[in-house]
């Protein structure tokens, strides 16, 4: 049985969620996300709760679309109600990042800049000229686009230099001796 799949969805205040079938969709103050969930787990609402069960118990697959059904609308309940966030670092020297209108314009030490523009409903700011802050309802959505401005130029273990999360700790190596 799934720990996780057994928890009931609470819905904060101002989030509706409409079942049609296995079309879920969440409304909430920062949008609206919708789901479709897949064949071998049922999406119930009731009262002021989301509840997913499984069609067959036994089945392994109903087992694992159960967990992750009941993560996905746990997320997408908490995205259009307060929302996620993801903050990225530049390290290196001249390394730094400009907002030009909705895009950022990234100097990552090519011989040219390199501009991401973000799809729609994710926000990116710019916090330091080294540190951006991604915003948005999605997850994930926005986990994709901090991997694709991660990508431009990951970190590498010599130097630590590159675009990465906060907090993200890069394993070191130890140069050439001489």
């Amino acid at each position: 049985m799934s720990r996780i799949g057994k928890k009931p969805i609470v819905l904060p205040a101002g989030v509706s969620v409409n079942v049609d079938g296995q079309v879920v969709t969440v409304k909430g103050g920062r949008g609206a996300l919708s789901f479709t969930a897949p064949a071998e787990v049922e999406v119930r609402t009731e009262a002021n709760q989301l509840t997913v069960s499984p069609r067959d118990a036994e089945d392994a697959r109903s087992r694992a679309m159960w967990g992750m059904s009941r993560s996905i609308l746990a997320n997408n309940v908490k995205g259009v109600s307060e929302g996620f966030e993801r903050a990225l670092e530049l390290v290196g020297v001249g390394y730094r990042a400009a907002m030009k209108g909705e895009a950022v314009e990234l100097s990552l030490g090519y011989s040219h800049p390199v501009v991401y523009t973000p799809p729609k409903g994710v926000k990116i700011e710019t916090v330091k000229p080294t540190e951006l802050k991604l915003s948005g309802a999605d997850r994930q959505v926005l986990g994709q686009v901090a991997a694709e401005i991660r990508s431009k130029r990951p970190p590498e273990p010599y130097k630590g230099k590159g675009v990465k999360y906060f907090g993200e700790r890069i394993r070191r190596k130890e140069g050439k001796k001489k």
